[in-house]
């Protein structure tokens, strides 16, 4: 998808904007006030991910994120799928101090209370994408703006797609307004290994760092199959074959155990200066990975593939987290549940290439009838406007097939299933009391065409209202519009 052609950036429809006056000049106070201790405090108060050398304090590039100002909201009388338990009819759930403080049929609130009327409307945790391009493959396009795929070796490990994240992009907004509080973006998928993923909260801010998920764990991207061997066999170069791209793994696995080692070696002699092993910014990312650290987010079509990927896996020692796209995923659908493999997964595209020909509808209601962990992602600035009607779309190809899947399960697919490959479950995906209050409230049932999300939650704070203009943020591309131009 990334390879074949650039993304398409349209942008018919009104664009929050993270880059309006207001908006810009409230995330920039709350970004700088949070610079000077950003390392010490995210590394206190959360488990944040390591390195494969000595920890450097405070950690490169560390969040800045800070939750916005908010105050206590009970949402009252709403339909909740809370992804942690059945659905809720008539229910209640309360946000305070950041965190979801109450769910279930008989809440109260504080005095200080917003209190909104949820009658007729549903609740649902904030949607979460494993798989985005946002900000990396920014509107409104064009090369100047291209900058998902370092596609100069087969081998760029050593990349950060947070070093590409355009904070500005316009697509943010549009996604925050089809309830998407938390996304993963990930870099293309021209090479074997094609760098570090980011997983960021979906807030404004003049920095990438400001969106930075605190203790989220990086991704490596991994990609198999057609596009890295026919970017580089066009080149004239290995890979230029399947074959060839098993060897450029297994070769880079090689070199990242020997890595490993020799610092592993270092610390058990004493770990003396001038002796500290020569960091190498790729071996590091790969040994991140055969430590733990890191996780593998495997962009993979064909079901023999995942196969050759598992046991590549099995080999040098390390875990895959999810495999992305995957459309022959059903096929392998209990070895994915047998290794705990996630399918990060779409509702009906294929074809659009060879190794996308055998895609099934019922691809993600089957790997999930079996047990495995099922996600609906987009891999798309368009598809992530609209993840819960892609969702609905899987979910009536399952039923259709006579798989019985209720939304209790299909609203997992978009929210704590996505946040498990990502690392962030513990923190967010579902709405149960002390986990971060990020969640959606849709005008009707969130898996039909005609409802749409009326108000957006991030930490409890209210960052979107549909029937506010004052929380519908505009970017700088959309300043100088007509607002009859512009309409949500």
């Amino acid at each position: 998808m990334e390879v074949e052609v650039a993304p398409s950036h349209g942008i018919s429809s009104k664009v929050p904007a993270f880059g309006s006056a207001a908006g810009i000049l409230a995330a920039l106070v709350l970004t700088l006030a949070g610079c000077a201790t950003s390392g010490r405090m995210q590394s206190a108060s959360v488990d944040a991910p390591g390195g494969a050398v000595p920890a450097r304090t405070p950690p490169p590039f560390a969040s800045t994120y800070r939750p916005l100002p908010s105050q206590p909201t009970l949402i009252r009388n709403a339909t909740i799928l809370t992804a942690a338990g059945p659905r809720l009819e008539g229910a209640s759930i309360l946000m305070s101090d950041g965190k979801v403080a109450a769910v279930g049929a008989d809440v109260g609130a504080p005095a200080d209370a917003v209190v909104i009327d949820g009658t007729g409307k549903w609740v649902t945790p904030g949607l979460i994408d494993s798989h985005s391009h946002l900000g990396v493959y920014s509107a409104p396009g064009g090369r100047a703006l291209s900058d998902g795929n370092e596609a100069t070796a087969p081998n760029t490990a050593e990349v950060w797609a947070e070093h590409s994240v355009w904070p500005q992009d316009p697509q943010f907004p549009l996604a925050l307004a089809g309830g998407v509080t938390t996304l993963q973006v990930l870099p293309g998928s021209a090479n074997l290994f094609g760098g570090r993923s980011v997983t960021l909260k979906n807030v404004p801010s003049v920095s990438v760092q400001g969106m930075k998920f605190p203790g989220a764990p990086y991704g490596l991207k991994m990609a198999c199959g057609e596009n890295p061997k026919r970017v580089y066999g066009d080149k004239g170069r290995l890979p230029s074959t399947r074959m060839g791209n098993m060897a450029g793994y297994r070769a880079a696995w090689i070199r990242a155990r020997a890595y490993a080692d020799k610092w592993a070696k270092w610390e058990k002699d004493g770990s003396e200066p001038e002796k500290r092993p020569e960091r190498d910014l790729q071996l590091e990312t790969l040994a991140g990975v055969l430590a733990g650290e890191i996780r593998v987010q495997n962009h993979c079509y064909r079901a023999d593939e995942m196969l050759q990927m598992i046991d590549l896996a099995k080999e040098f020692g390390y875990a895959i987290a999810s495999f992305h796209h995957a459309v022959e995923a059903y096929k392998i659908r209990d070895v994915l549940a047998r290794e705990g493999i996630c399918g990060s997964l779409w509702s009906n595209w294929w074809g659009f290439k060879i190794e996308a020909y055998d895609g099934i509808p019922q691809n993600l209601a089957l790997v999930d009838e079996a047990g495995a962990c099922a996600i609906l992602h987009s891999d798309s600035s368009q598809g992530i406007q609209r993840l819960n009607q892609d969702a609905a779309k899987a979910l009536r190809a399952g039923r259709e097939a006579g798989i019985d899947v209720g939304y209790e399960e299909a609203v997992r697919w978009i929210t704590i299933h996505p946040a498990k490959a990502i690392g962030v479950d513990r923190w967010t995906g579902s709405l149960e009391p002390g986990k971060m209050a990020d969640l959606v409230l849709w005008s009707g049932d969130p898996f039909s065409v005609y409802s749409r999300p009326e108000k957006v939650f991030v930490d409890g704070a209210l960052l979107f209202d549909r029937a506010d203009a004052a929380r519908q943020p505009t970017t700088d591309f959309e300043l100088g519009l007509p607002a009859k131009e512009v309409a949500w």
